[in-house]
């Protein structure tokens, strides 16, 4: 009754207004007569009314921005995946994104479609929003810096950071020399062009070649703190000395640059000794709130854009202000993940690919156009590379290092990136560089950071040495070495217990190594510590409840399948467990075995199917993760489908093929390290027919003839399979009982899938 009373006062009130709507446009028309109203396109017929209307809201300038934005973030990432899947850092892809959208590919081969999607009334829309994304990259980029390991490592860093610093800085002037009169603009003094490309020669960059670090798993050695702490020294006085120079070429000469210098002084001092102090003190108020308030935050984000403000109306740029403010932010972990967290994904992922194809719209590869011009490009590398990779070396080997820290030193401080693109990009707009100067060195900029994986490659295999991370492993000689790989901690602790059933009886002759890897573009500097501890205190934890003593791996990657694959290869493991992730299956009846109660299908499995890449099977029960580090993986896998496993007293194996001999194994080591009950089911017959299957299984019913026992029912009752604690099953197996669909499989309690 009161749903009908509804919808009788629904229609009485929108149909009764609606009538007087009509009725006051009615009269209101009268209104008109008198007045000369012209009709707009009143000789077009609707339909050309309706596409002259499309065409002007197309060109709206609104219009224009988000399609460039959508565009420009597709082909970014793109590129940016493809580069990252060859070992290669995401920003190379970018800038090469960049590069391909503008005159360089795009603008050469589809200048039609070039000119409407990026008209040069556009593009001063486009330079505002990419430099927002670089003040909010900056900030990042000043909160990445640990200022506690510069000063625990100040004395050698200092040498080699400087030493990589005024070599470059010296042979860049020195170039500046023999290219000035054919390259610098004509209104440019020798001063300004000189120290531009002096200091262009001088940039590393510093997010870059923390990844780099990361991903290598060198950052916890020696060799790892040195070279972080150089970079970030290297940054903070390149973008001092970077300051001055915009100074000086704005003043016009080195005395009237004074005046921008001493007010730059100034700021610097208000900063750390007034703006520092007020930040901390609210840091030390709310670092016990569980949540920020949006007052506090808006106090943060205020300070940045004054702070840039200041810096840019000074005339040393907004991005130094923005790099100041995140370097005094306070030293807790908590405020810098939270604003990392807020700041980072929208300047990384929407607005500082825009600064990419910005930079790629003035990078005309096709100006580069005789083997002159190339000659000086190669020439302009030549003196970048001995400039930042030898002076780096010669500086590390002076202050004691040895040859191949010395040259791993200078191949990571070679690495340029997107701070290069961003000196690049300052000088440009002050009318410094040429357009065919600043092509010239944004291909250096690519060329040095994309040599940089092949450099470290290629030291390691002449010093014949392997990563650090591995040594400790390699020296546990003959023991049974099991390598658990995890992403979240629950899974992790299932698979601990697991392999603790495996070896529990066996401590002296066995090792349990847990290892988490995580996407090097997820992790920061400043709090590796502080994430490996998230993730390893639950492990930790549960290891001492069980009485296990395990090795930890924490480490940064661009491709986490291929690294579990080849760090269990390299480190010679019998057993590498892993977890379940989610499959194309969800939903289903396997979807229901596996947990899963959402119909989401997963997007890699989906293309791989209509492709024609059918994996591992050709109905694989596996997600794209899982599938590839079966295919690479040279020792003996297990994948777990967690059911939170807890104990492993019952374990449930079926055989179905003779090739299931291997199994018996593991029942062995269930047996006498954990006092398991094995239930096998001898689906086919097998058993009797297969003559070492039928030796292994008699062997371990006379050794443990309390511990072992035969099944010959092939449809397993909900009431067995609920005691069950775990259920054993190789590869080929799982794939038949999958595609059998047997009503038994979503009563099944956690499953253990082995390959040999």
């Amino acid at each position: 009754m009161r749903n009908f009373k509804n919808s009788i006062f629904y229609v009485l009130v929108t149909g009764g207004f609606s009538v007087m709507i009509y009725l006051i446009l009615s009269q209101g028309k009268l209104l008109e007569s008198g007045r000369q109203i012209i009709s707009v396109n009143s000789n077009k017929s609707q339909w050309a009314e309706f596409l002259s209307s499309m065409q002007h809201n197309l060109q709206h300038p609104l219009a224009i921005l988000l399609a460039q934005i959508i565009t420009i973030i597709i082909v970014a990432r793109f590129f940016g995946w493809v580069f990252r899947k060859i070992g290669q850092p995401t920003v190379i892809g970018e800038i090469i994104a960049g590069i391909v959208l503008g005159p360089s590919l795009l603008g050469m081969y589809f200048p039609e479609f070039s000119n409407v999607l990026f008209p040069v009334a556009s593009l001063g829309n486009l330079q505002f929003l990419s430099q927002i994304g670089l003040i909010l990259f900056m900030f990042v980029i000043g909160m990445e810096l640990d200022l506690k390991v510069l000063k625990n490592k100040a004395n050698e860093a200092l040498v080699i950071s400087h030493a990589s610093i005024i070599i470059p800085f010296a042979l860049g002037i020195g170039l500046a020399y023999f290219v000035y009169y054919r390259f610098a603009p004509a209104s440019v003094e020798f001063l300004s062009f000189s120290l531009f490309l002096g200091i262009a020669m001088s940039i590393t960059a510093f997010p870059v070649l923390a990844r780099i670090v990361q991903e290598r798993g060198i950052h916890k050695t020696r060799i790892g703190t040195i070279v972080i702490t150089c970079a970030a020294t290297d940054d903070i006085t390149a973008w001092c000395i970077l300051a001055a120079v915009i100074a000086i070429v704005k003043a016009g000469s080195f005395v009237s640059s004074l005046y921008i210098i001493g007010l730059a002084m100034a700021y610097v001092a208000i900063m750390i000794f007034v703006v520092k102090p007020f930040l901390k003190r609210i840091g030390d108020l709310y670092s016990t709130k569980s949540k920020l308030n949006k007052p506090v935050v808006a106090i943060f984000f205020l300070t940045l854009i004054m702070s840039a403000y200041a810096t840019e109306v000074i005339g040393i740029h907004a991005l130094f202000g923005a790099f100041m403010t995140g370097a005094i932010m306070p030293d807790i972990a908590k405020f810098r993940a939270i604003f990392i967290n807020k700041v980072e994904d929208v300047s990384v992922i929407l607005l500082l690919p825009l600064f990419f194809v910005f930079t790629g719209l003035r990078t005309q590869i096709g100006l580069i156009n005789d083997p002159y011009l190339w000659k000086i490009t190669g020439f302009i590398i030549l003196v970048a590379v001995a400039g930042k990779f030898f002076g780096s070396a010669i500086a590390a080997k002076f202050v004691g290092q040895s040859w191949k820290d010395s040259l791993t030193i200078g191949a990571l401080m070679n690495t340029r990136g997107l701070m290069e693109l961003v000196v690049l990009n300052i000088g440009f707009d002050l009318g410094v560089l040429t357009s065919e100067i600043f092509t010239m060195m944004v291909i250096m900029a690519l060329v040095t950071t994309f040599m940089t994986g092949p450099a470290l490659d290629l030291i390691n295999y002449v010093f014949k040495s392997k990563d650090a991370f591995m040594e400790h492993e390699i020296q546990n000689g003959n023991k049974y070495k099991i390598l658990i790989s995890f992403g979240n901690n629950e899974k992790g602790k299932s698979l601990l217990r697991l392999a603790h059933s495996l070896t529990q009886k066996q401590k002296e002759n066995s090792s349990i190594t847990a290892m988490h890897l995580s996407l090097s573009d997820e992790m920061h500097a400043y709090n590796l510590e502080e994430q490996e501890r998230k993730r390893f205190t639950p492990i930790l934890e549960e290891s001492k409840a069980l009485q296990q003593e395990i090795t930890t791996i924490f480490k940064a990657t661009v491709d986490i399948e291929t690294d579990i694959a080849d760090m269990a290869n390299q480190g010679d493991y019998d057993l590498l467990l892993v977890g379940l992730g989610k499959s194309i299956f969800e939903g289903t009846l396997l979807g229901k075995v596996l947990g899963f109660t959402t119909r989401i299908i997963n997007p890699d499995r989906l293309i791989d199917k209509f492709t024609g890449k059918e994996g591992l099977f050709e109905n694989s029960p596996f997600d794209e993760r899982t599938r590839q580090i079966i295919s690479k993986s040279k020792m003996p896998l297990g994948v777990l489908i967690d059911k939170d496993l807890q104990q492993v007293r019952n374990v449930f194996v079926p055989l179905f093929f003779p090739e299931d001999t291997f199994l018996m194994d593991y029942c062995q080591k269930l047996i006498y390290n954990s006092n398991s009950k094995i239930s096998v089911l001898d689906s086919n017959s097998i058993i009797g027919n297969h003559f070492v299957l039928e030796s292994a299984f008699n062997s371990l019913e006379d050794k443990y003839p309390d511990h072992i026992s035969l099944l010959q029912d092939r449809i397993m009752k909900r009431e067995f399979l609920a005691k069950q604690d775990l259920m054993i099953i190789s590869l080929e197996s799982w794939k038949n009982l999958v595609d059998s669909q047997s009503v038994w499989l979503t009563n099944v309690p956690s499953v253990l899938i082995l390959k040999p």
